[in-house]
């Protein structure tokens, strides 16, 4: 990819949607990080991108949280199909004009009708699985197992211990939370589809406990010790526009 002025990591987007596509909120998010070598990371992602750094590494991001009244356009979004827990493994992108985004490797989540529908109309790696979120306390704990498509085994176990808020985010918790776009691959095209929301409100948090599969189902490495960020947000309203051409 030619060199390029890649666009600066920001807590607010400076591409806003003018026109939204799909309306959702987000709730009870987790933010697991694990340091990788972007060699490792490179093979997945679609063409016209390459993995985006911080201090030259890139990361693997492992996020449960609440889909809350998913919808089209304005919304007001769906109640009940629109509402379903959901836990994805994620990457760092960047595509040829500089825009950072996300690449989803997969994207398990409890409702059958949104998962065939992403799957259908972005190509997105949505898979149906057996979900469960649960707040006890001060203690949000996420568990999954997937159902169809494969590969499986693919179950995902986790709980965090909510802490203080963060006042002023590191550059690494801006750089894996800060994301104003996804890349993927869909109908012959690299696919860059921009999202908006309020900055986030973030909350230091433990890993109490983790039992997961999903990283190593996407095909990458199982993660090699323990994470290096662990986040928790009780989450934003959220507004992806129409998606736009990353590369052919």
């Amino acid at each position: 990819m030619r060199a390029v002025r890649i666009e600066d990591v920001t807590p607010e987007t400076l591409r806003p949607v003018r026109r939204s596509m799909l309306v959702q909120r987000w709730h009870d998010l987790a933010f697991l990080h694990w340091a990788v070598p972007p060699e490792t990371v490179a093979p997945f992602l679609p063409a016209g991108t390459v993995p985006d750094t911080l201090d030259g590494v890139s990361f693997v991001g492992l996020i449960g949280f609440r889909m809350v009244r998913l919808g089209l356009f304005s919304g007001p979004g769906l109640p009940y199909l629109g509402t379903f827990c959901e836990t994805n493994v994620r990457l760092y992108s960047v595509d040829g004009a500089g825009r950072r985004a996300v690449v989803f490797l997969s994207l398990d989540a409890a409702r059958l009708l949104p998962v065939l529908t992403a799957q259908v109309s972005l190509r997105l790696p949505y898979k149906w699985a057996r979900m469960r979120l649960v707040k006890d306390g001060d203690v949000v704990r996420y568990t999954s197992r997937r159902r169809w498509p494969g590969p499986r085994p693919a179950v995902n176990g986790m709980a965090v211990r909510v802490g203080a808020p963060v006042a002023e985010p590191s550059p690494l918790e801006h750089f894996v939370t800060a994301r104003w776009g996804l890349h993927t691959r869909a109908f012959g095209r690299t696919l860059h589809l921009p999202n908006e929301h309020p900055r986030w409100p973030l909350y230091r948090a433990d890993l109490l406990d983790l039992d997961d599969t999903l990283v190593t189902a996407a095909g990458l490495p199982a993660p090699a010790g323990p994470p290096v960020s662990v986040l928790y947000s009780p989450g934003v309203p959220v507004r992806f526009g129409t998606p736009n051409v990353a590369a052919r």
